[in-house]
C-alpha cells in the first residue's frame, strides 16, 4: 500500500469509528450545547487526535529514519543502511531505492578513491626517484668540490667551508629522507616489519617521540597494496602526532585476530577531543576502503588518542612472514 493510501485508510478509520459513535451511541448534542455534552465531544476530538497522531507517527516513522540517515551519512564510513519495512509500499521501495543508491555511491567512491591513491603513489614514486637522481647528486657534487676548496683553503676560511659541508650535508640527508617518506623501498625489498620498525626509528630520531613496536609472530601473508595502506595509515598516525599530540610516547602494534589484521597506533598526548576530522584522518579512511578495511579513532587508554585499522585477512593465510625482519617487540 502506498504511503498516499495509508495515510487514507488511517484517517477514514478514525472518522468512520467517530461517525459509528454518532449514529448508535447515546450521544445528543442540545442548543445550547450543555457542558456534559461539550466535555464528552471536547474528549471524543481529543481521543481523535491523539489515535490519528500515534498512527501517523507509526506509519511515517521510516520516513523519519531515513531523513536522519540521508543527513549523516559519510561515504567513508561504508554499511550504513535502514531496515526495509515490511510490505511492497511506497516508503519500503523509497527505502530500497536508498541503499541501492549508497551501494552504488560507495562503490563508486571506492573506485575514484583507487585512481586517485594509485596516481599519488606514482607521482610519490617519481618525485623520490628526481630527489634521489637529481637533488641528491647535484648536492653529493656540492659536498665534494666543497670538500677540494676547504682543503686548499687558509685557516681562517677553512672553518667557515666545513661549516658549509655540514649545512650541506644536513640537507642532502633531509633529501634522503624525504624520498623515503615518499616512496618506502624498504617496504618493497623487505616488506611490513622493517618498514614499520626503519618508518618508528626515523620519526623517534627527528621527533624524540619515544615509540614501542609490537609484532605478533605470526602475521600472515599480505598482497602489497594491504601492505602500502597499513603502512601509510601507520605514517599519517605518526605524523598527526607529531604534529598535534604533544605526547612524549607512542606505540604501535600489528597483531593477529580472527579474520583480521590489526594496526594499532596509541599516543600518551592531549587526545583528539570534539576536533573535526581533517584531511590526514579522511585520507586514512579513504586508503582502509581499498582493502576493505575499517578504521576506528578514538581516545587512548593513557588519555591521548587511539588509531586502529583493522584489515580483513581470509583464514587461511597464517604463514608467518617476516622473520628474519625482526618481529616481537622494540623500541625507538
Amino acid at each position: 500500500m502506498s504511503l498516499f493510501w495509508r495515510i487514507f485508510a488511517l484517517n477514514a478509520l478514525v472518522l468512520g469509528l467517530a461517525t459509528a459513535l454518532l449514529l448508535w451511541a447515546p450521544v445528543t448534542v442540545s442548543v445550547p450545547v450543555l457542558l456534559t455534552e461539550a466535555v464528552i465531544l471536547v474528549c471524543g476530538l481529543a481521543v481523535m487526535l491523539v489515535a490519528n497522531a500515534a498512527l501517523l507517527r507509526i506509519g511515517l516513522a521510516p520516513l523519519d529514519r531515513l531523513a536522519r540517515l540521508m543527513t549523516t551519512v559519510d561515504l567513508l564510513r561504508p554499511g550504513q543502511r535502514l531496515p526495509s519495512p515490511p510490505g511492497r509500499g511506497g516508503v519500503a521501495e523509497l527505502i530500497s531505492t536508498f541503499n541501492d543508491m549508497l551501494e552504488r555511491l560507495e562503490a563508486e567512491r571506492a573506485t575514484s578513491s583507487a585512481r586517485a591513491l594509485s596516481a599519488q603513489e606514482a607521482e610519490r614514486r617519481r618525485i623520490a626517484q628526481e630527489l634521489h637522481d637529481e637533488v641528491g647528486q647535484s648536492m653529493t657534487a656540492v659536498l665534494l668540490a666543497l670538500k677540494r676548496v676547504a682543503d686548499r683553503s687558509p685557516e681562517p676560511l677553512r672553518a667557515e667551508m666545513r661549516q658549509a659541508q655540514e649545512t650541506t650535508r644536513e640537507s642532502l640527508d633531509e633529501v634522503r629522507r624525504l624520498a623515503r617518506r615518499l616512496r618506502p623501498g624498504v617496504l618493497e625489498d623487505l616488506g611490513l616489519v622493517s618498514a614499520l620498525t626503519s618508518l618508528t626509528d626515523d620519526f623517534a630520531t627527528h621527533t624524540g617521540l619515544r615509540i614501542e613496536r609490537r609484532f605478533d609472530p605470526d602475521l600472515p601473508v599480505l598482497r602489497r597494496e594491504t601492505e602500502l595502506v597499513l603502512y601509510r595509515v601507520a605514517q599519517e598516525g605518526l605524523t598527526n602526532i607529531a604534529r598535534h599530540a604533544e605526547a612524549e610516547n607512542a606505540e604501535l602494534t600489528v597483531r593477529r585476530t580472527p579474520g583480521a589484521l590489526v594496526l594499532g597506533i596509541v599516543d600518551d598526548g592531549r587526545g583528539i577531543g570534539l576536533a573535526c576530522e581533517g584531511a590526514g584522518i579522511r585520507g586514512m579512511r579513504e586508503r582502509a576502503l581499498l582493502v576493505g578495511a575499517t578504521v576506528d579513532i578514538g581516545p587512548g587508554g593513557r588519555g591521548g588518542t587511539r588509531v586502529s585499522l583493522a584489515v580483513p585477512v581470509e583464514p587461511g593465510s597464517a604463514a608467518p612472514v617476516q622473520a628474519a625482519a625482526g618481529t616481537g617487540c622494540g623500541e625507538a
